[in-house]
């Protein structure tokens, strides 16, 4: 594709510099003109096949069995292929050092654009250096360095959501219920947090300010524990099965950074005897269907819709403007998606 726009302008190039002789030398042999118009109609019509039939473009996830990334590679792959993208998508496998390999791969296969999930937000330098060194046009999705790493190329930008905003949202909707969250009337409403992956920025993020929504509003809080659950529906059952064993009716919120330990939650509550919207709050972040037909039950008190289409669709649209030259000023390299809350109210919108 590359060596077809060279084509292209050299094509340009030469009809350009006919033209320009023709109007100071009328003696110039047509059949130069004709030969240049010719060269650059022909390259023009190779550029145009190659715009048709896009390129190639690597596709690096951290892991096939994450259900919302199963979700956004998915979007991402029908949407490139849509265009005519030739689109390889990889497993990394949570596996830093299998997605590192994966990567020097596609860039000697010659790609002309990544699209990579990080299996580790620490590992971004890493990145970030991997695909400057080899000059190709890189999309980041889910999981943001600081602006600091991304501002080491131009040629790079983010796409996802702001994580804080997911968080704020989930103490948003405790806030909404009747009774803020304080079921048993005590002034204060005590929670458990089933946290993701501490290290990933949005685990972060989701921790601290679905809590902080409900400080920052007035509500007294306590923290009965927190606990790594890794993203995972087992690890979210296991643990809200052993911290309602331990603390029981004490638990007035169980906040979950996704949906699929929400799901795991879930199944820890109805287990113990524990009614959602009644005794007990829940609420996790994706929006997945299995989340979406939950809240629709009433078996969980909401969710927050982390738009892994709308993402998809971002991610795309920025890569293919690396891909005609754009590039990024430091501090402008972070591009987002708003999240949206989603409530009994207005699940069906979302199904």
């Amino acid at each position: 594709m590359k060596k077809l726009l060279a084509l292209a302008v050299a094509g340009c190039m030469a009809l350009s510099l006919a033209a320009c002789g023709g109007s100071t030398a009328s003696s110039a042999p047509a059949a130069s003109s004709e030969a240049a118009s010719s060269a650059a109609e022909s390259a023009a019509e190779s550029v145009a096949e190659s715009t048709a039939a896009g390129g190639k473009i690597g596709v690096c996830i951290y892991k096939f069995d994450d259900a919302f990334m199963t979700t956004y590679r998915n979007a991402l792959q029908e949407i490139l292929e849509g265009k005519g993208y030739e689109v390889t998508v990889v497993d990394g496998n949570n596996d830093q050092n299998k997605q590192n390999e994966q990567i020097n791969t596609f860039i000697t296969q010659g790609v002309d654009a990544l699209i990579i999930n990080p299996v580790m937000t620490s590992a971004a330098d890493q990145i970030i250096s991997t695909v400057k060194d080899a000059d190709v046009p890189t999309v980041l999705i889910n999981r943001e360095p600081t602006a600091d790493q991304m501002s080491a190329y131009e040629k790079l930008v983010y796409v996802g959501c702001d994580a804080a905003q997911s968080g704020t949202m989930q103490g948003e909707l405790i806030l909404d219920t009747e009774n803020k969250g304080d079921i048993n009337g005590d002034g204060k409403v005590s929670y458990i947090m089933i946290q993701g992956d501490p290290e990933n920025i949005d685990a972060q993020l989701r921790t601290e300010y679905s809590v902080k929504a409900l400080t920052d509003a007035g509500v007294e809080v306590e923290q009965l524990d927190l606990q790594r659950g890794d993203w995972d529906r087992n690890k979210g059952q296991e643990i809200a099965q052993n911290d309602l064993a331990k603390f029981g009716d004490q638990i007035e919120v169980v906040f979950c950074n996704n949906d699929d330990m929400a799901i795991g939650a879930l199944q820890a509550i109805q287990a113990a005897g524990r009614t959602v919207n009644s005794d007990i709050y829940l609420v996790g972040v994706d929006a997945l269907d299995a989340a979406l037909n939950e809240v629709e039950a009433g078996n969980m008190t909401g969710t927050v819709l982390n738009d892994a289409k709308g993402q998809a669709s971002q991610a795309v649209e920025c890569m293919e403007e690396l891909l005609g030259g754009k590039t990024f000023a430091a501090g402008e390299q972070s591009v987002y998606v708003d999240y949206v809350k989603v409530t009994p109210d207005n699940v069906a919108e979302f199904k």
